[in-house]
């Protein structure tokens, strides 16, 4: 299902001022993208549209900055309660792996706990590791 799409050659001559300014709105309040434009409307280029957006927009190009584009109350309530969605599925998730954590270590207690029992043997070992002692006599010895 190749669609053939035959253009034809067009100037920035070739396009109102009003649709500029009318794709340049669409594209900065995020109802289309640069590529959905360019479909939309038959624009060859995408360079055209991000000229477009140069001129006529409120986005200030040489500090990479939004200029004029504050968001509304309800965007912001908006992006702070998807991230608090977010933050609270993590949270869930972090809780789930300290609950299995947990009963794994309890389960390990009780595998070590049989293990000493049966074969009479000290698993868990009170003693310092073999490195202290080694570093204390060479320390006498000095």
């Amino acid at each position: 299902m190749e669609e053939n799409i035959n253009y034809v050659k067009r100037t920035q001559r070739d396009y109102s001022m009003s649709l500029k300014l009318q794709i340049v709105r669409e594209v900065e309040h995020g109802s289309l993208s640069i590529t959905q434009v360019r479909k939309q409307y038959g624009i060859q280029s995408r360079s055209t549209i991000v000229q477009w957006l140069r001129k006529f927009g409120n986005f200030d190009w040489e500090n990479q900055t939004p200029f004029n584009m504050t968001k509304s109350p309800e965007q912001k309530i908006m992006e702070l309660e998807i991230q608090v969605k977010l933050l609270e599925k993590q949270k869930a998730l972090l809780e789930r792996q300290a609950y299995v954590a947990d009963k794994k270590a309890i389960l390990f207690d009780m595998m070590i706990d049989l293990a000493e029992k049966e074969y009479q043997i000290d698993i868990r070992k009170n003693s310092p590791p073999e490195q202290s002692t080694i570093l204390e006599k060479k320390n006498k010895k000095q």
